[in-house]
């Protein structure tokens, strides 16, 4: 057993370092200061430097960040930083939580202790959640080790079983994530089907099938799906393809800046995130710093190449599988897709929220995770 506690302790001269620089930020000369249709907003991105440099309080964040129990473990070259909580109940489900880009760990800290604390099962039985939250290779607390297999999506979810059965002990449990934390829960349904008590999505990824058909009739929705998709492929993927293609010659530029980091991820967030659940400031700069801090936001951002380049294609999930659908999120698939695609015993539309669905909207997230596990047991 490897596992080790982990306490986040940033020394204070590096964050002395940080605020200089971002009091050094050099704008462009000519900005777009009152919209969004260049990119970030310019007078939104100086709001949010200024504050970040001045009353955003990394500390108090911190001391936040360790009222949860962090570990750290050793998995062949890599060092695996993971957040593990126990449930309330006797009766816990072990259930895996993997987060996306340009997210962390974070995403699912707001439905912890929604998830742990009991919940009735019937009339006579109650159970809980045993969570576990994982910082993908390369983001955050876990390393990116020079190895010379390709980490992806694939390889993730190979480190991930291990890290639940031979690390942590368990037999069975759930996966559950969004974005790649969706396709690494694919790929344990894919590889590891009878140690997967079932997955929960809130997204399928692109479906590219559905987006270049060859001598296949589209229905209704699948024809939305893909007038939907192809129009936000035009708007939105520029990111998609730099770091699917040279995402070492961004990487330079943002990890030398924190401003031009930040302003690389705030897009996303404001973009991507419902409209009636925008996150707080202080939660998104605390997701900021943990790229900042551990200068990973060239590792994450890798994944997109490894990913494009290396990942296997997936047949069939026979697994047991349940969609929490947020209706602000990306794309949204079509339900028969899904249902002819997967083992889909359960799909919920959710009242409100984005792309960061648990981190959005935690109540209803864990309520709709909880009631697709009582199906299972």
């Amino acid at each position: 057993m490897t596992i080790q506690p982990l306490s986040i302790d940033i020394p204070g001269e590096e964050l002395v370092f940080l605020k200089k620089r971002l009091r050094q930020t050099l704008l462009p000369s000519s900005l777009c200061a009152t919209d969004w249709h260049l990119g970030i907003k310019a007078d939104y991105f100086t709001k949010v430097i200024s504050y970040w440099s001045t009353d955003y309080n990394w500390k108090k964040e911190e001391d936040k960040l360790n009222q949860f129990n962090h570990f750290r473990t050793a998995i062949n070259d890599f060092e695996i930083h993971f957040i593990y909580e126990r449930g309330e109940s006797k009766n816990s489900i072990p259930l895996l939580l993997t987060h996306g880009w340009p997210d962390s760990f974070l995403r699912y800290t707001k439905v912890v202790s929604l998830l742990t604390k009991k919940r009735k099962l019937n009339v006579s039985q109650e159970f809980s959640f045993d969570v576990i939250i994982p910082s993908l290779p390369g983001f955050g607390f876990s390393n990116y080790p020079k190895v010379e297999q390709s980490i992806n999506n694939k390889t993730i979810a190979n480190l991930w079983h291990e890290l639940m059965t031979k690390e942590l002990g368990f037999s069975k449990y759930i996966a559950a994530g969004g974005d790649l934390g969706s396709g690494i829960s694919r790929y344990l349904a894919v590889n590891f089907p009878a140690d997967l008590l079932g997955i929960y999505l809130n997204d399928v990824g692109l479906i590219r099938e559905l987006l270049t058909p060859k001598n296949k009739q589209l229905t209704q929705a699948e024809h939305d799906y893909q007038d939907k998709t192809l129009k936000w492929m035009d708007k939105e993927t520029g990111y998609i393809n730099i770091q699917a293609t040279k995402p070492q010659t961004l990487s330079f530029a943002l990890a030398d800046s924190p401003a031009g980091m930040a302003a690389w991820i705030l897009e996303k967030f404001y973009t991507w995130s419902g409209n009636d659940t925008q996150l707080e400031l202080d939660d998104v700069l605390t997701n900021i710093m943990i790229y900042w801090i551990s200068n990973s936001i060239s590792t994450a951002n890798r994944i997109y190449y490894e990913n494009s380049h290396f990942l296997p294609a997936i047949d069939k999930i026979a697994v047991p599988t349940g969609m929490g659908i947020f209706p602000e999120d990306l794309v949204l698939p079509p339900k028969d897709w899904v249902k002819s695609h997967f083992n889909l015993i359960h799909w919920t539309e959710i009242s409100k929220g984005g792309h960061f669905t648990a981190w959005e909207n935690p109540q209803e997230y864990a309520d709709d995770l909880a009631e697709f596990a009582q199906k299972l047991l």
